[in-house]
């Protein structure tokens, strides 16, 4: 057999392991986080979120919706330079994202074990 028929059966077979893979990966809706901002995100967004009465104030005077934040928890940037801080027992991590309407906001959460403390909600200026 020549080199290039070899090839050419190679390259189907990978083709169709390719869509095989794709197909039981696709349909168990996995994703592959190996980067530190996508690990952190997606483990906040895994535990149930409570809100601080600071928080609050923002969600009562309707400037933030809870859409928003969860908006920001997926799409987000995790600044490292302010957050892995300890406080009150679990760590502080700063999301910086965008609202609904394209509005930078900033999410100042604390995850604990078993939780996520909505700590401050606020715009930022850019």
């Amino acid at each position: 057999m020549k080199f290039s028929q070899r090839l050419a059966y190679y390259l189907l077979g990978l083709l169709i392991g390719g869509f095989i893979v794709f197909y039981f990966l696709d349909a168990k809706d996995t994703q592959f986080c190996y980067l530190p901002n996508c690990r952190v995100l997606k483990d906040l967004r895994s535990k149930p979120l409570n809100v601080s009465e600071k928080a609050q104030i923002s969600f009562d005077n309707a400037l933030i919706t809870m859409n928003d934040v969860k908006n920001c928890l997926t799409y987000g940037e995790v600044d490292f330079s302010k957050s892995n801080i300890v406080e009150k027992g679990g760590k502080l991590y700063v999301v910086e994202g965008q609202n609904t309407k394209k509005e930078a906001i900033t999410v100042e959460m604390i995850n604990y074990s078993g939780k996520v403390l909505i700590k401050d909600v606020y715009f930022t200026k850019k």
